[in-house]
């Protein structure tokens, strides 16, 4: 599975001070065996499964999105057709980190 054509950063975008307290993030890292997985996607999912972000895993395996307060659908897509959800709440001032292990 190649990164390439996604459009948006790899890992999503830096969390500055100015936006840590006044958006709703969810962050997050997919590992094989405790190594971080740098190829595949994450995406953030709303109600009925629709599509709302996708950012490519970074190096650290790592993924961020902005999303608005509520709850939400994280799905991984990584090479070997691997296919992960799990579900998490945004919150502004809250910033949840979920681990998926492949």
């Amino acid at each position: 599975m190649s990164n390439d054509g996604c459009g948006a950063p790899a890992g999503g975008v830096t969390i500055t001070k100015d936006k840590a307290g006044k958006e709703a993030i969810v962050e997050g890292h997919v590992l094989s065996g405790g190594a971080p997985v740098a190829t595949g996607y994450a995406r953030l999912l709303g109600t009925g499964d629709e599509f709302v972000a996708e950012v490519p895993l970074g190096e650290d395996g790592g993924f961020r999105f902005f999303a608005a307060p509520g709850d939400w659908t994280l799905r991984v897509l990584a090479p070997g057709g691997v296919r992960l959800e799990q579900s998490v709440s945004a919150d502004i001032g809250h910033i949840p980190t979920v681990e998926f292990a492949v």
